[in-house]
């Protein structure tokens, strides 16, 4: 695992993981299904439903994450409401001990802890303030620097008031469910 999260451990061979291949790059997590089973198996049906495919990283906050998953960014004409969709339903949260370090797959939501449904972050630096308030499914394995080239993209104030719109679209062409090692 040349280019993944800081302490990462591989897979265990055969294991599945999810590979995203971005207008960026690839990247590559592993999951955490003994810590958040129900989020686990939400991700990966969706990605099994191409759920993901054609989204794009709609936020990006320098030093903190990288967020994606929302169906609404397929739509240039919705761009205002980015960042407010979902699968159409909501999941319960899986809150655990795994800390927000760099290369975490976490959910992102409202407020609301059991909010979430589609959309997730990838941790950038370590962000040990979300620890037990969001839920954890995931870690990157591979990617790392497609998860940096990703969080280097300028931003320019959107819709929010916060300075975390891309100023180029950064696409998750798919998301497939492999096996581990990939190719």
């Amino acid at each position: 695992m040349a280019d993944g999260a800081p302490g990462a451990s591989a897979p265990a061979v055969g294991d599945e993981v999810a590979v995203l291949d971005t207008s960026d790059g690839r990247i590559v997590v592993k999951f955490f299904p003994d810590k958040a089973p129900k989020t686990v198996e939400n991700f990966k049906t969706l990605t099994n439903k191409s759920f993901f495919d054609g989204t794009k990283f709609h936020r990006i906050v320098k030093g903190f994450m990288i967020q994606g998953g929302d169906p609404l960014t397929k739509d240039e004409k919705a761009k205002a409401r980015w960042g407010t969709g979902d699968p159409g339903y909501k999941i319960n949260a899986e809150f655990n001990d795994v800390p927000h370090t760099r290369g975490i797959l976490s959910m992102a939501r409202s407020n609301d802890p059991d909010s979430a449904g589609s959309q997730f972050y990838i941790v950038h630096q370590d962000s040990n303030f979300l620890d037990g308030k969001y839920t954890v499914f995931g870690q990157v394995v591979d990617g790392m620097k497609t998860v940096d080239a990703i969080a280097e993209t300028p931003t320019t104030t959107g819709a929010s008031g916060e300075n975390s719109d891309p100023t180029k679209p950064i696409v998750v062409k798919s998301v497939k469910i492999e096996k581990w090692p990939v190719k």
